[in-house]
């Protein structure tokens, strides 16, 4: 496994070899074949700025649909109680890689990180079955009502063992989902989460949907994230911009699972949205920025006025730096 400290990353002081794919992803001209940027006495990083980093000279691990199914959630359904909503959610030890050769000693629900999207529309019977197929004891706490023998804290599911949450969707909004096993921190950490998404009863506006979760990875083992990025991969929607249309409407179901940083953020170029917190109202505030403590999640609404191509990335401009930023393709 490569690993890097997160002050190597930032300062650029890594070993050579270690490096390389690093710089590569730091400095553009390295990907190209050409020589690496001057850094002046004084400045930490290259003169180019990480907003030069996008398309094919970009590095990031996986091909152009790797985290489509992660990125694009299954369809709203209308409301109809009582309808039977199952899931099936397997735990499972696994190397993945979240940076160019840079791996990661993974516990996760059916083999990512996040685990899969989990929908249902407000007054479905939600039944999840978890299988551990994993090396320690797991669980799955939902976030939204239920009842308590239902809350993934008090039925640690041994590996080899299973058991089955059932309990009606709600309230409706962004929710989550993760284990809660303890030490809690590294049951978290090491990747055992999800976006879990309610739908209301009356139909949101039909839209392009997305759904974004923010993490962070540390490679290390020093309790501090070393590459941070949504939905998993370190600079992938940089490498891989997402395709949206002026005018369309936009929604992303956006969540913050960031293990040893208080707060995360989404920030937006060139627009403004509207954030719903939680989506579990009508109310709104119409930024281009938001802050989210861990387990604080939101819906955002875009219709962008323009074509081109956005940023939008973390506005602590070392996430950015360590992976967390990408870009939409407006046409």
């Amino acid at each position: 496994m490569a690993k890097f400290s997160r002050k190597q990353l930032l300062a650029g002081t890594l070993p050579v070899v270690a490096a390389a794919p690093l710089a590569k992803l730091a400095w553009p001209s390295a990907a190209r074949g050409g020589e690496p940027l001057a850094i002046h006495e004084g400045h930490e990083h290259p003169l180019i700025g990480h907003a030069a980093m996008i398309g094919d000279e970009v590095p990031a691990p996986g091909g152009p649909h790797a985290l489509d199914a992660l990125l694009i959630p299954p369809p709203a359904l209308p409301h109809k109680p009582g309808r039977l909503r199952e899931y099936n959610l397997t735990a499972v030890d696994r190397t993945i890689q979240v940076a160019q050769n840079v791996e990661f000693n993974a516990w996760t629900y059916n083999g990512t990180v996040p685990g899969p999207v989990i929908r249902a529309t407000e007054g479905d019977l939600l039944r999840v079955k978890l299988v551990n197929g994993g090396s320690h004891p797991h669980t799955i706490h939902f976030h939204g009502i239920h009842p308590g023998d239902m809350d993934g804290v008090f039925e640690p599911v041994p590996p080899g063992s299973e058991f089955t949450y059932e309990f009606p969707a709600r309230p409706y909004g962004m929710q989550l989902y993760h284990c809660h096993a303890t030490p809690l921190k590294k049951h978290i950490h090491k990747g055992l989460y999800g976006a879990f998404i309610i739908d209301p009863p009356k139909p949101r506006k039909p839209a392009r949907e997305l759904v974004m979760v923010m993490n962070g990875y540390d490679t290390d083992g020093d309790g501090e994230n070393n590459f941070y990025t949504v939905n998993g991969i370190a600079f992938y929607y940089a490498k891989y911009p997402i395709r949206v249309k002026k005018g369309e409407l936009v929604r992303i179901y956006l969540a913050n699972l960031t293990e040893f940083d208080l707060i995360n953020s989404f920030h937006l170029h060139g627009d403004f949205f509207r954030y719903y917190p939680t989506g579990s109202s009508d109310h709104f505030e119409y930024t281009d920025t938001v802050m989210l403590c861990q387990g604080e999640r939101g819906i955002i609404e875009i219709e962008f006025a323009n074509t081109g191509r956005f940023m939008f990335h973390a506005h602590q401009s070392e996430f950015a730096e360590l992976g967390w930023m990408g870009f939409f393709e407006v046409q």
